[in-house]
């Protein structure tokens, strides 16, 4: 009995468990060889990022303050020579960043899919824009990285729009911002911003394409879970993309260790890995545009299958519920944890 209500654990919260050397919570007791490391990094790598990070946000917050200079903040997006400055900024300095915490390379992939799964598909030309970039979500790597690709508007919390610095520039991103237990699955409200901004990107060049991790939280990048509804209500085309951060001790991924843990042992990381697969633009059916929910797991199974992903019933509830046991009890969460090596 015991066994079996550890097996059924260990799949529910398989999702959201650490197997690098930190451990759950990025505490774990970890080899002298990589205190040495830590220590070094301190004294070394971590000033030196923290003050040229520090640098490149003041540069970008300031470009961001001058071209939203008597422009209404109200407005959704930037237009014109504003937004032209602040994306083309925004890229680079997102790549920059990225350099500077160790991602010297990003190594990106575009896949050939082995013919289309529906004949109608044949008839859209390649070139047509998708209106939605939906991506597993493994850190809040993820978004500097879109941003140094692409420069994307994202589906945010609304309590963004309250953290200094990150508000003017979430603004300038034209993100939309929501609840997060609110409902987007349903038209109207919420959803209906979403699908109009969609909408809106897929048809007009000059508006930013939305970006929406639909699983709705962070993973250990080794499972994807169910999708939410609100990228395909529009049934416009979308563009599915991979990500990854192969690692040797730390791992990347932000699932059950604290935000501000997590930020130092990435600095202190000298040399951080990114893979991205960018799959081919996935155009719905006429049934897929009907039914969201199909079209949702329809591309749910396509980006679990090429990212070689395990596919799990979990959500954020779940993710929940496994944090309140690691910091109620962190002996069962280690026990869980060791069966998967």
């Amino acid at each position: 009995m015991e066994h079996q209500i550890l097996t059924q654990l260990e799949q529910k919260y398989a999702p959201f468990i650490r197997k690098d050397i930190y451990g759950p919570l990025g505490r774990g007791e970890i080899p002298l060889s990589e205190k040495v490391l830590l220590v070094i990094a301190l004294f070394t790598v971590v000033p030196m990022r923290l003050a040229i990070g520090i640098w490149l946000i003041v540069v970008y917050y300031t470009i961001c303050w001058f071209c939203t200079l008597f422009w209404d903040l109200d407005e959704y997006y930037l237009v014109g020579w504003r937004r032209d400055v602040v994306v083309r900024t925004g890229r680079f300095l997102s790549r920059v960043m990225l350099f500077v915490l160790g991602f010297y390379w990003i190594n990106e992939y575009f896949p050939i899919l082995d013919g289309n799964t529906n004949e109608e598909r044949e008839h859209h030309e390649e070139s047509e824009r998708p209106g939605v970039i939906v991506s597993n979500h493994v850190s809040y790597l993820d978004v500097l990285y879109h941003m140094s690709d692409s420069f994307p508007s994202f589906v945010a919390k609304r309590s963004v729009t309250k953290i200094p610095v990150v508000s003017l520039v979430s603004k300038c991103l034209g993100c939309i911002y929501v609840q997060r237990e609110s409902r987007i699955s349903e038209f109207g409200g919420t959803s209906g911003i979403i699908t109009k901004r969609i909408q809106e990107a897929h048809l007009n060049t000059s508006a930013p394409v939305i970006m929406i991790f639909p699983e709705g939280t962070t993973t250990n990048g080794e499972y994807l879970l169910p999708f939410k509804t609100g990228a395909f209500l529009a049934g416009v085309p979308v563009l599915p993309v991979i990500i990854k951060y192969p690692y040797e001790r730390f791992s990347l991924a932000w699932e059950s260790i604290s935000g501000a843990r997590h930020a130092i042992l990435v600095l202190c990381q000298f040399v951080n890995y990114i893979d991205v697969m960018k799959l081919p633009v996935y155009y719905p059916s006429q049934n897929e545009k009907n039914d969201p929910h199909l079209y949702a797991n329809n591309v749910r199974e396509l980006i679990a299958r090429e990212g070689k992903l395990v596919l799990s019933d979990s959500g954020l509830a779940e993710k929940r519920d496994y944090l309140a046991l690691l910091r109620g009890d962190c002996i069962s969460s280690y026990s869980l944890s060791d069966k998967d090596d």
